[in-house]
């Protein structure tokens, strides 16, 4: 790990404006009242030093240091506490970086600070869940609406005061638009002319603002573009054409682990879904268990081309060699399209794994609630690749979190199996396992492995 400089002196730059530099040393000296006084509008609470993304939240965190029994003060360790609650109350971001790539809850985690860290988790869920709802209200269509877009007013206000959305690779998901937001403007030449001359006066006046670091990794990865590029396979490696690792020969204890959970009897017979083929690895262990129904999806063509070389083991001759007709059988396409038909003629499975790449959360969450219901034997068990923010672990435990309330909507307990990760050749970006790799798309050393099974 990178040596950091958390003095007040290296954190609260000399470019600091005034107005987010007081904020900041009221935060870092976890002065509650100037702290109340300081963030009473919509933004104060997440202004950033301009230089080095130093946020009233990363300030309070940070000035705490690392706990000693000499220095330690209970009395300034509760405010502390309330400092930080106060922050987050006010629309502190909880996941917002600064210029070490470092989140409040990353700081707080360093230090060995788990009750702050834990209020960062926890405001982490808060804001994942409410996104959640309101992605699933915007869905319902314009019927009602003007109760709807007062729901929506209320709900885009405690947004942009309060929550930002992280993806799996841990960046920030875009902002919420409100559909009513952007007007035409219709005024003449003259009176546009105008207006860019203000605004090109406004932008000039304006304070300098924190760009985050930018990394390799940043980009995000769309299904449409990931099924839409070039696949390779070598090394132990499935990577796209952008270098972005698809599936890894890493990965595979983790698989077995999960064919175990799946499986644990190891009774031949069992009906078994999975999605997203990849490399083969779980498929080629599920097949060993001697199956009664064996159903693949996998979405990429690059992928059905790999199926069908010379030596594939999931091939014509697989499919040929089920007990009945369509027993083994890979479906080609995307899943939510062939989950549909599945559902449709009634199949029903003992064993379902989900691991797709390019996808986000809500796209797993969907499969989950909406058709594990009825694709899953009610004594069947289901898992997936727990990947969710695996490249920083407050992602991970929020994430972890937000998805255990989701199962449980769908009517599913999951059991969380911690293993360990060998992170002897996947501890640095561009070495090791990653040789060849741009994004790195996991940094921890422990996996939390997912069974879940129907509540009751």
């Amino acid at each position: 790990m990178a040596d950091h400089d958390d003095s007040i002196a290296a954190r609260i730059s000399t470019g600091c404006p005034p107005e987010t530099q007081r904020v900041l040393t009221a935060a870092w000296a976890h002065d509650v009242a100037a702290v109340k006084k300081l963030i009473d509008a919509p933004g104060r609470a997440r202004a950033q030093d301009p230089t080095t993304g130093e946020t009233p939240l990363h300030a309070a965190i940070r000035s705490c240091g690392t706990p000693s029994d000499e220095d330690d003060d209970p009395a300034d360790l509760d405010a502390a506490h309330k400092t930080v609650y106060e922050l987050l109350l006010w629309g502190a971001i909880w996941n917002d970086v600064d210029d070490h790539n470092e989140t409040p809850g990353c700081v707080a985690r360093r230090l060995g600070r788990p009750d702050l860290y834990n209020l960062c988790v926890q405001a982490g869920v808060r804001a994942e869940m409410l996104f959640g709802l309101i992605d699933e209200y915007e869905e319902l269509g314009s019927d009602g609406a003007d109760e709807e877009m007062e729901f929506l007013d209320e709900a885009d206000a405690v947004a942009d005061a309060d929550m930002v959305v992280v993806g799996e690779d841990g960046e920030e998901a875009p902002e919420l638009v409100n559909a009513g937001a952007e007007e035409q403007q219709n005024g003449t030449e003259e009176e546009q002319k105008e207006e860019e001359e203000v605004n090109e006066e406004e932008d000039e006046d304006q304070e300098p603002t924190f760009k985050p670091p930018k990394h390799d990794a940043d980009a995000d990865v769309t299904s449409e573009a990931y099924l839409r590029s070039k696949l390779t396979y070598s090394d132990g490696k499935l990577v796209d054409d952008d270098g972005n690792g698809v599936m890894m020969a890493w990965e595979t204890d983790i698989m077995r682990r999960s064919v175990d959970a799946l499986l644990p009897s190891k009774e031949p017979g069992k009906r078994i879904l999975n999605i997203g083929f990849g490399m083969g690895i779980i498929d080629s262990m599920f097949a060993e268990t001697s199956p009664s129904r064996h159903h693949i999806i996998e979405a990429h063509p690059g992928v059905w081309e790999h199926l069908e070389s010379p030596g594939s083991k999931f091939g014509t001759a697989w499919e040929e060699s089920g007990l009945a007709p369509g027993a083994f059988k890979v479906y080609k396409g995307k899943w939510q399209e062939i989950c549909q038909q599945l559902r449709d003629v009634g199949q029903i499975y003992d064993a379902i794994y989900f691991d797709t790449f390019g996808e986000d959360y809500s796209q797993l969450r969907l499969f989950f609630t909406e058709f594990i219901p009825a694709l899953l034997d009610p004594e069947g068990r289901f898992g997936f690749f727990n990947g969710l923010g695996a490249d920083r672990s407050i992602c991970y435990d929020v994430y972890t979190k937000v998805s255990e309330l989701h199962l449980t909507d769908a009517g599913l307990d999951v059991d969380w199996n911690v293993i360990d990760v060998d992170m002897s050749h996947l501890a640095e970006a561009g070495k090791g396992e990653w040789e060849g790799v741009k994004r790195r798309y996991w940094t921890l050393d422990k996996y939390r492995l997912p069974t879940c099974t129907f509540l009751g």
